[in-house]
């Protein structure tokens, strides 16, 4: 019997989220993305806005903000799936991060809840570059970051959605780990050279102290916020995710997005146009 209720999608709006929510609706299936600021709320901090978000929906594909990293998002997966399972959610698709500690007691939280779970534990997005948080330093010319030159696997976003939609509307994908990365890993450095080439004008990665970075940031950044983002920048990204991973292969049979093809793409789009 075809179930017909919606799928949540917790963080409808984020970059994998609105990805997913596209592609359900194209395959003529129903969503309900939800957010903070949405028709229907859903706050992390807020408990009380889970169970309205969670009535009436068949599965689920979640994001959590502002990361699986910070203490107590795991005891917020754990309460959160234990709410799912009560309102009958026959499966849950998390969102995880490689070598994050927090991350990975999250994961063990959902497979513990009892409901089908997927965890897609993935690398840094290659649309951070073009999307999000570094755009506007990739316009300006020249970013600055406190990581030091390590590889990066990075991976796509497009890449991520199409896992989390085969994981969510084909059979197999039940209570399977697939961690996702891009087909080779780089530093930040050679992803930046990779972007100018794409965009044909030149950028500069340029590596700072911690402290400067922390300095800068703190006007726009509440502190639990920088506290994130240093260790993202110095413990998950010290070496261990290196590795390249064959979670993409894995759940769609073929290979990820190549970092090159998604900057020409991205440039081509007129994500690092500059406006005169």
């Amino acid at each position: 019997m075809t179930d017909n209720r919606p799928t949540l999608i917790v963080g409808g709006g984020g970059k994998t989220g609105a990805r997913v929510n596209a592609l359900l609706k194209e395959r003529g299936l129903a969503t309900r993305p939800v957010s903070r600021s949405g028709a229907i709320p859903f706050d992390w901090t807020r408990r009380e806005t889970w169970v309205p978000a969670l009535k009436g929906v068949a599965k689920a594909y979640v994001t959590y903000q502002p990361d699986l990293a910070v203490d107590g998002a795991d005891e917020d997966i754990a309460e959160f799936s234990r709410l799912a399972r009560e309102e009958g959610l026959a499966h849950v698709v998390l969102l995880s991060g490689r070598g994050e500690p927090g991350a990975q007691r999250a994961e063990a939280a959902l497979q513990d809840s009892g409901v089908a779970w997927t965890n897609v534990r993935a690398s840094w997005f290659n649309q951070n570059f073009s999307e999000g948080a570094f755009r506007d330093s990739i316009l300006a010319g020249e970013l600055a970051l406190p990581a030091e030159p390590i590889p990066e696997p990075f991976v796509d976003a497009d890449d991520i959605a199409d896992v989390v939609i085969a994981a969510l509307t084909e059979d197999g994908h039940r209570n399977r780990l697939y961690e996702v990365t891009g087909p080779w890993a780089l530093t930040f450095a050679e992803a930046v050279d990779e972007i100018a080439r794409a965009a044909g004008r030149p950028i500069r990665y340029r590596q700072i102290p911690v402290d400067e970075f922390i300095a800068q940031m703190r006007p726009y950044a509440p502190e639990d916020i920088l506290n994130l983002l240093v260790e993202l920048f110095t413990v998950v990204l010290d070496g261990r995710n290196v590795e390249v991973m064959q979670g993409v292969q894995e759940a769609l049979g073929r290979k990820p997005i190549d970092f090159s093809d998604y900057a020409r793409r991205a440039a081509a789009a007129g994500a690092w146009e500059v406006k005169q």
